[in-house]
């Protein structure tokens, strides 16, 4: 394919902001950069300022309503669009070729409510805001809903992240088969470039790096089977993100008296983080599925594992795939108190060795490169307009 396609990344999550989906949509937009293409993403505008990125140009335009920003978007000629978020897959029925990636909640249960009516900008129903920003996120729930299950058979193509999630996606939406394929994700090689400290850790390191407004992430349970080993083993655990459940974590660890072996971090730099990750002995993120939401692939373990970190994860959903069991980390078969206090002990007791370097070469299978590369092949050639 010849390298000058002008793509429109469509990713209203995308950083200064920190997530999974966000670095996602940076690292795809980089590495399309690097290989010379011309790439616009549109995303939201960040109060703090927009990244630079060599190569890509950031248009904060995106206003998560699709009768605002279809005008915005179609000011802009592009090649080749790809969507990062389902809820803007409506974009396959306004403009094409339209690529659209999904994560898994996403399509479950759309939460950039595209489809809302604006009923706080009728000049009547100013005075009752109250009651019409209420009726219109519920129609908005409805419609955005609708939107998605009208418009993404309508795309050329849907990558997914992991072949659990194309599964859900096709059971949700059967008028998608044959326009769907696994893309996988990828991990930086900034991760790879962490130092473990050269000092031996006096006691086992712990470690959780995940958004704490999800109760499906299970760091509760987490917490309260370190309490039931407290007693008996010595470590430390650190959580690394924030969210509406951080308080309530924070008041549980105290109450399980785990005050002076737990510490809540925030939100880290990557640097910081990639050092924390490096440190640590376990990296651990047990979640569960439920309705609505599940764990689409978890780029988190990749990056600890590419810090030579190995991982406990529940084998369920996409971390199955982003797991090898004795390669690059264990798992419980089900996310609960009694199973994850089992495997930590395992871990604690020592048997469970996994060798640092085994987690690195696992994590080395997953590049970015790959996950372009596969997207690419649903884009037109530049020349003739045609695919692949």
């Amino acid at each position: 394919m010849d390298a000058h396609l002008r793509i429109g990344i469509v990713s209203p999550e995308f950083p200064p902001d920190i997530g999974g989906v966000e670095t996602y949509a940076f690292e795809f937009a980089r590495e399309l950069g690097k290989r010379g293409h011309d790439v616009h993403v549109f995303t939201f505008r960040h109060a703090h300022g927009e990244v630079q990125m060599p190569g890509v140009k950031i248009w904060p335009v995106l206003r998560g309503r699709r009768d605002y920003d279809g005008p915005a978007l179609r000011e802009h000629h592009m090649d080749v669009w790809h969507v990062m978020n389902a809820a803007y897959a409506w974009l396959g029925l306004e403009m094409q070729p339209v690529v659209v990636t999904v994560h898994g909640n996403d399509f479950l249960r759309p939460y950039i409510l595209v489809g809302c009516p604006g009923f706080s900008r009728l000049p009547v129903l100013w005075r009752f805001s109250g009651v019409s920003r209420w009726a219109e996120v519920l129609l908005g729930k409805m419609l955005t809903a609708r939107l998605v299950r009208q418009s993404l058979h309508r795309v050329r193509h849907i990558v997914t992240n992991s072949a659990y999630t194309e599964g859900v996606l096709l059971e949700q939406f059967p008028n998608c088969k044959d326009k769907t394929s696994v893309g996988l994700v990828g991990v930086s090689e900034a991760f790879f470039d962490a130092k473990r400290p050269t000092d031996h850790n006096p006691v086992p390191h712990l470690i959780t790096v995940c958004r704490l407004s999800e109760p499906r992430k299970n760091v509760g349970l987490v917490l309260r089977a370190l309490a039931e080993l407290k007693g008996e083993y010595a470590f430390s655990y650190t959580v690394v993100g924030d969210g509406k459940q951080r308080q309530g974590l924070e008041k549980l660890s105290h109450s399980l008296g785990l005050s002076d072996r737990v510490s809540f971090r925030g939100f880290v730099s990557s640097e910081v983080l990639m050092h924390l990750l490096a440190a640590s002995d376990l990296f651990i993120l047990t979640s569960s599925i439920i309705p609505g939401s599940h764990e689409g692939f978890g780029i988190a373990y990749l990056e600890a594992n590419a810090c030579g970190t190995p991982v406990l994860a529940a084998r369920l959903a996409g971390a199955v795939e982003a797991v090898r069991e004795g390669e690059s980390g264990i798992f419980v078969d089900e996310p609960s108190v009694s199973a994850i206090k089992g495997a930590l002990k395992r871990f604690l007791d020592g048997g469970v060795n996994i060798d640092r370097n085994s987690c690195r070469a696992f994590a080395r299978g997953f590049t970015w490169a790959k996950v372009v590369d596969h997207a690419l092949q649903y884009y037109p050639d530049s020349k003739s307009g045609s695919y692949r």
